[in-house]
């Protein structure tokens, strides 16, 4: 009997890391679920996980690879520009009311790389404008929130496509479950370790209250001034609702909020993009006054500008991540063309909207005053990275001392 590529022990662990360390789940507390059809053997153990955990009712939200291409062969124009807002109001008016949230990927990320991408930027942008009052309240990190992955075949084939496809999909469910720290014989404990190991990063980090990070390497020599007030964040956090939770797993970064306006100079991507189904390679940008005034890239070029042009923020910076070239997911290898996975084998930054817990008293502050602080406002939030082991940051204080962050990709 042919063994199945996927381990059902190691998803039901997966499951039950989403619900205990990721959403760290309330009793009694709603969880809204969204995830590809082809992931339901793991929404059916985060289902009863969730349960186990005294949920209240978990509602899932399916969608399908099929489904979604057909509406790029066949729909009528008029579509592009149209997404359904009842149910992102729905969603939001959840959040409003405490509602857990929860997505699994696992879709091939290059799903759309060849339909039209004029379609694609429409669509997406619509989605966006529909989704963003949900968005504020996850990215205002209103509520517990968790992203976690399912090891699709169509993703596995994208990724291994000289494998078998019970080869590729067991290979890429082997790298999802490292690293995703479910090995083990106790996968809370691993996660309450590393925990502890990013909350040393970001005490020290706190501690030294820099005025701005200075990148140095091939390509990039970036200043980036951080937020008036930033905080930095890793790992666990606490939302505002008073649940302590993991939005990524897996995890590797530290984190906070850029100065919109205080950017300056350049960087180099060190790794591809995968955006909504096309591969951005070699991004170099250049920053002034904190927004980016020129962009390049060997590949998918149009679809970069597309994306500086979302709207007014999209072209200034929302978050700054710290990552070294040591971590688990850099050193497999392996591009996953996901960024849940990309952004955490290298240190990365995100065009777009901040967080606002990444503010001292972040919860108790307005749109307004996090705005007079440095945070930045937009429709998307899109990472790419720019760390390497040829990456040098120093900090820099208020009075212009440089002190060593990361050397050669590791922390200093």
């Amino acid at each position: 009997m042919t063994q199945h590529p996927i381990s059902p022990e190691k998803l039901d662990r997966l499951a039950e890391v989403a619900v205990r360390v990721g959403l760290n789940l309330q009793p009694g507390q709603d969880l809204i679920l969204t995830a590809p059809a082809s992931a339901l053997p793991l929404v059916r153990r985060i289902a009863h996980h969730a349960y186990n955990a005294g949920a209240g009712l978990v509602t899932p939200i399916l969608s399908d690879a099929e489904v979604t291409l057909a509406r790029f062969r066949a729909a009528q124009d008029a579509s592009f520009d149209r997404a359904a807002d009842w149910l992102c109001r729905g969603m939001a008016e959840a959040y409003g009311e405490n509602c857990a949230r929860m997505a699994i990927v696992g879709d091939d990320p290059m799903m759309l790389s060849a339909e039209d991408p004029e379609k694609v930027a429409r669509a997406n942008r619509a989605n966006s404008m529909a989704y963003r009052p949900a968005l504020e309240k996850i990215a205002g990190f209103d509520i517990n929130w968790t992203i976690a992955a399912y090891p699709n075949a169509d993703w596995a084939r994208r990724m291994f496509p000289d494998l078998p496809e019970d080869e590729a999909t067991q290979k890429l469910a082997d790298a999802i479950f490292a690293a995703s720290r479910i090995e083990g014989e106790d996968p809370v404990a691993n996660w309450a370790a590393h925990n502890a190991t990013l909350r040393k990063r970001t005490a020290w980090l706190n501690d030294r209250r820099f005025a701005a990070l200075h990148f140095s390497g091939p390509g990039t020599d970036l200043t980036v001034g951080l937020a008036d007030g930033h905080e930095w964040h890793g790992g666990a956090s606490t939302a505002k609702n008073g649940v302590t939770c993991n939005p990524n797993i897996p995890t590797e970064e530290v984190f906070t909020t850029p100065h919109a306006l205080r950017v300056e100079g350049t960087v180099c991507a060190t790794k591809p993009l995968s955006h909504q189904g096309t591969l951005i390679e070699d991004i170099a940008v250049r920053f002034e006054g904190g927004r980016i005034v020129e962009a390049r890239a060997s590949r998918g070029e149009a679809v970069l500008r597309k994306v500086l042009d979302s709207d007014e923020g999209a072209r200034r910076l929302g978050e700054v991540a710290l990552v070294p070239h040591s971590s688990p997911i850099s050193q497999s290898g392996l591009l996953f063309y996901n960024t849940l996975f990309d952004e955490n084998a290298a240190c990365h930054i995100a065009l777009g909207q901040c967080y606002s817990k990444c503010f001292l008293n972040g919860a108790d502050l307005t749109k307004e005053q996090i705005a007079a602080q440095g945070g930045n406002s937009s429709v998307i939030h899109i990472d790419w990275m720019i760390g390497s082991d040829r990456i040098d940051i120093d900090g820099i204080a208020s009075d212009g001392t440089r002190v060593p962050v990361f050397r050669k990709g590791e922390w200093a």
